[in-house]
């Protein structure tokens, strides 16, 4: 029930932004409470916007309006969706937990740690950043594969560990629209 709430509540989100009815939030105290997520967005199967947050620091109803809009709008990768788009899109809403630091010194170190399937990922050296989370695993099933891309989201060296690097995981609960028909 909570994944369907939340798939509605996203798209309803977008709609409105793209001068559709209002968004009519539930009175549930779990949509009150402060949550972290990220809602992606695919067009034909491809993505076609992915924001999120990695830290619950507001209500989790608001959080999920915010990155709907941000996927939908604001994703650099892309330009803003439109409204004769809107039908073709498939909205995905992932729940995250919240972070737990992964003590590594090693690249070798890290591969033996993660839970592939399992783990998102935040990786942080200096004032890179790069964030998987955990569905990035469909894609990238090998772990060797997903720290090397990561690595690289993050702007560093790909297969180097750098001394000071930090990883932090994290898990979540992931809910999809149904694929659309033609």
């Amino acid at each position: 029930m909570r994944g369907l709430t939340l798939l509605a509540l996203a798209r309803a989100a977008v709609e409105e932004s793209l001068d559709g009815p209002r968004v009519q939030v539930p009175d549930e105290p779990w949509l009150a409470a402060p949550g972290a997520c990220f809602v992606t967005l695919r067009k034909d199967g491809d993505l076609r916007g992915c924001i999120g947050s990695l830290e619950a620091h507001r209500p989790l109803s608001e959080d999920l309006i915010q990155n709907a809009r941000s996927a939908a709008h604001r994703d650099p990768r892309f330009s803003p969706l439109r409204r004769n788009e809107l039908d073709a899109v498939r909205f995905e809403v992932s729940l995250l937990t919240p972070m737990e630091p992964l003590e590594v010194h090693s690249r070798q170190e890290a591969l033996e740690k993660l839970r592939p399937g399992v783990d998102g990922v935040l990786l942080q050296w200096g004032p890179h950043r790069g964030v998987f989370i955990p569905k990035m695993w469909r894609q990238l099933p090998a772990p060797a594969e997903f720290l090397t891309f990561l690595q690289r989201k993050a702007g560093l060296p790909s297969r180097e560990w750098l001394s000071g690097t930090r990883l932090w995981r994290f898990t979540a609960e992931d809910w999809s629209e149904p694929e659309l028909r033609n």
